[in-house]
């Protein structure tokens, strides 16, 4: 959904930046159109990111996991209000997330994590088990299917491509037995999927009073394995205003 005038469109509760978050200490303000851009291309490698934004949201979680914070400097955008600097000397396609590294940018959320996992130094994100490297692969193909059908859901009354695509996760999580992740080990198919189970759980308890963690315990132990994460708790959204945008942007019309 295109928002070209969004503080007239969203709800206030929506508009405050890094108060989407559930933790906020020491994180930079969101840069909109009245802001003014960083000295681009200055040897800085820059993750241009969005406090609202899920697909933006796994780059963030690499970073962190990786220990990269002093090495990857964060530069949240205001989706509502971009700075017209961003498309025409950042990245032309506006969208987040991007990494500005080495003098030239990358875009595209799972390509960005692989691409800080083999550029970095940190703990690795990619197993070396060909067997995991293949079903990551895998799972990492089923992404958007898994996002649209619960978002196409939605609005309609049957639960039956939701109940699907959960049980294709809980499926998954089954697969390895040497831990509670997608691949036993805290990976980044675990960084692909959680921003996205991260707003549809507390949506689906909204909208269609459905908890699909129920009858799933291997997905139920999963998102408290998540939550232990450091690198991914400093990411996560209010449940109550991520509800809010996901029903405005999803359901009003």
């Amino acid at each position: 959904m295109a928002v070209t005038s969004a503080k007239e469109v969203l709800p206030p509760v929506l508009l405050s930046g890094s108060d989407f978050l559930v933790h906020r200490s020491a994180l930079p303000p969101a840069l909109d159109s009245t802001s003014d851009p960083p000295p681009l291309f200055d040897g800085t490698t820059r993750l241009y990111t969005s406090y609202i934004c899920p697909y933006a949201q796994r780059v963030w979680i690499a970073r962190n996991y990786k220990g990269l914070q002093e090495k990857i400097k964060l530069v949240p955008i205001d989706l509502t209000n971009r700075p017209a600097w961003y498309k025409e000397k950042v990245y032309p396609e506006n969208k987040v997330p991007s990494l500005e590294h080495n003098n030239e940018v990358r875009g595209e959320s799972l390509d960005l994590i692989k691409y800080i996992d083999s550029h970095f130094e940190g703990p690795p994100l990619y197993p070396d088990d060909p067997n995991k490297r293949q079903f990551a692969e895998e799972l990492l193909s089923y992404t958007e299917t898994f996002n649209k059908a619960v978002i196409f859901s939605l609005k309609g009354d049957s639960l039956e491509e939701i109940s699907a695509a959960f049980d294709y996760l809980e499926t998954a999580l089954s697969k390895f037995n040497d831990g509670p992740f997608f691949l036993g080990q805290f990976g980044l198919v675990d960084i692909a999927y959680a921003p996205f189970v991260e707003q549809f759980h507390p949506l689906l308890l909204d909208v269609k009073k459905c908890d699909f963690t129920s009858g799933r315990p291997k997905l139920a132990a999963w998102i408290e394995e998540m939550d232990k994460i450091e690198a991914y708790k400093q990411t996560k959204r209010d449940p109550e205003k991520l509800v809010a945008l996901l029903k405005w942007r999803f359901m009003a019309n």
